[in-house]
């Protein structure tokens, strides 16, 4: 065998085993994503099978907050929807109008003593207060995932691998900017 010969095989060898490093990495990223995802998706089929209970709980007090009530219901649903459907973009947008219904039924039951008293409601609540704490945080795995496999995706010579083999950038999970920001105590009594 010739020296270029082994040149060219050492270099093809080298450069198969740097393509096969790259694209087990890139394996790698799409199934933290798919785990992550699998994660909140758990958290949102618990938190959705605990919301009817705590509607439930709410109706037998709060004849006068129907409204309420109902904008959970209909957020919980548009939830349960994008979540199925696989639909970050959505599902971001639906978790902001179920966020702001709980925040309100929440500040409302204020106003119901008896209703903050029922142990059923209290457990509830606190359930679901330890599912959305556990849903941000898995949002935030989530989210951290997507970016590193999005960054690698654009990178190069990295980029040249993704291409090759069709991974595609992911979207991140999104909640609307009122979410993150402080809640308005106020206006939640007021509206």
């Amino acid at each position: 065998m010739s020296i270029a010969t082994f040149v060219f095989l050492a270099l093809f060898a080298a450069l198969f085993l740097y393509a096969a490093t790259m694209f087990n990495n890139f394996v790698r990223l799409k199934n933290n994503i798919a785990q992550a995802w699998s994660n909140i998706d758990v958290l949102l089929k618990q938190r959705h099978d605990e919301l009817p209970k705590l509607v439930e709980a709410c109706k037998q007090y709060m004849q006068h907050e129907r409204g309420v009530l109902e904008r959970v219901t209909q957020a919980r649903a548009a939830v349960q929807s994008a979540r199925e459907a696989g639909d970050v973009g959505t599902l971001g947008g639906a978790e902001g109008e179920l966020r702001a219904g709980l925040a309100r039924l929440f500040a409302v039951s204020e106003n119901y003593p008896e209703l903050r008293a029922n142990e059923d409601f209290q457990h509830l609540q606190d359930r679901i207060s330890q599912l959305e704490a556990q849903i941000t945080d898995r949002r935030e795995f989530y989210n951290d995932s997507v970016n590193a496999s999005n960054t690698r995706i654009e990178e190069f010579p990295d980029n040249v691998i993704a291409t090759l083999f069709r991974f595609e950038p992911k979207l991140l999970l999104r909640f609307k900017e009122s979410e993150i920001e402080d809640v308005n105590i106020k206006a939640l009594f007021n509206g």
